[in-house]
């Protein structure tokens, strides 16, 4: 079997950011594992426009294939005012069909939180867009001792766990719905 094509979306573009530094984190701990091809698709790294033309530019267009090429994604998220940033819900928004029927993990951070708060109203998005989120995700609190000086976070025993776990559901329901996909075209 094929490894799941997953793509972890690092989702903050504000300078300053520690988005970047977790996101490499689960990265490197999701190549480890052979059943997953792990793209990072950083916002930052896009000339996306500051506002939605009327006509989708270069720059949107190679989102759209990146996500419609991956199987599965991660969404590095921080929480921002109990919510997640607005570059990355433009950056959702300029893709639809290619979201469908494939299923979302998330990484969170925040100050007491984890970045909960985001990750729950990304559930609802995504659920909008036909895509499957899963149940466990990965939840770092900024405020604790498990970070290292530029923002990474430290390897736990927990934080493994909830890793795998996070994983192991990604890619069961990947394989899942990749199978499906192929059997039947997806209707929404």
């Amino acid at each position: 079997m094929s490894p799941l094509r997953v793509a972890v979306i690092i989702g903050s573009t504000r300078a300053g950011r520690v988005c970047d530094a977790v996101g490499q984190w689960f990265a490197e701990r999701a190549r480890c594992r052979e059943d997953l091809a792990v793209e990072v698709l950083d916002l930052a790294g896009y000339a996306f426009p500051g506002s939605y033309p009327q006509e989708a530019t270069p720059a949107m267009c190679g989102f759209a294939a990146s996500i419609g090429a991956a199987e599965a994604f991660v969404v590095v998220t921080p929480e921002y005012n109990r919510s997640f940033p607005a570059s990355l819900k433009q950056a959702i928004d300029f893709a639809y069909d290619e979201w469908q029927a494939k299923p979302v993990g998330f990484v969170s951070y925040g100050s007491g939180s984890s970045g909960m708060y985001a990750v729950e109203q990304l559930r609802t998005v995504f659920c909008a867009l036909h895509a499957v989120t899963v149940r466990d995700w990965v939840g770092l609190d900024l405020l604790g001792r498990g970070f290292e000086g530029c923002g990474r976070p430290r390897d736990t025993d927990d934080r493994l766990r909830a890793i795998t776990a996070m994983l192991d559901q990604l890619t069961w329901w990947g394989r899942a719905l990749r199978d499906a996909r192929r059997a039947h075209p997806y209707v929404s």
